[in-house]
């Protein structure tokens, strides 16, 4: 890039010279090798100044281009998040004593249902049981009365 930069300064710098130089050959004063020479000297030195210049100009460009180009390198492969494993760590046991309390709670809510649950089935399997003895008691008496009465009957 800079070097067809350049080229191009070169190319204007070489054309500017020359239109002075036609430029003072085609006074219509008599004038001398002498004052030609100079103005053809005088427009070299301009000329080269302004070539200076833009040289000066563009490489302050590539410069100033170069480092922005470094500092968003550098930027951009530096990393943007630090990870500290102290804080890590602490957040980690953290969740994991917050997750243990409350897998605890819910064991807790759990075994009390179930427990509930269990004296309720347990009180069910009295009552049943208190019933059938009951209706055991009543059967028997009234098979051992029916039966002897059909020792009765048979007696006859």
């Amino acid at each position: 890039m800079t070097s067809s930069v350049h080229s191009s300064l070169l190319r204007r710098a070489a054309f500017v010279v020359f239109v002075f130089g036609g430029l003072a050959a085609c006074q219509k004063n008599d004038a001398s090798a002498g004052q030609v020479a100079g103005k053809l000297n005088d427009a070299a030195q301009a000329a080269g100044q302004k070539l200076d210049q833009a040289a000066s100009y563009v490489g302050q460009q590539v410069d100033a281009t170069k480092a922005a180009a470094q500092q968003n390198l550098e930027s951009a492969s530096a990393p943007s998040i630090t990870i500290d494993p102290n804080a890590l760590a602490s957040t980690a046991q953290a969740n994991l004593q917050n997750a243990a309390s409350s897998a605890n709670a819910q064991l807790g809510k759990a075994a009390s249902l179930t427990g509930q649950s269990l004296e309720a089935a347990g009180h069910k399997l009295q009552e049943w049981s208190a019933q059938n003895s009951a209706s055991s008691a009543n059967a028997s008496a009234s098979s051992s009365a029916d039966s002897a009465d059909a020792q009765k009957q048979m007696d006859k």
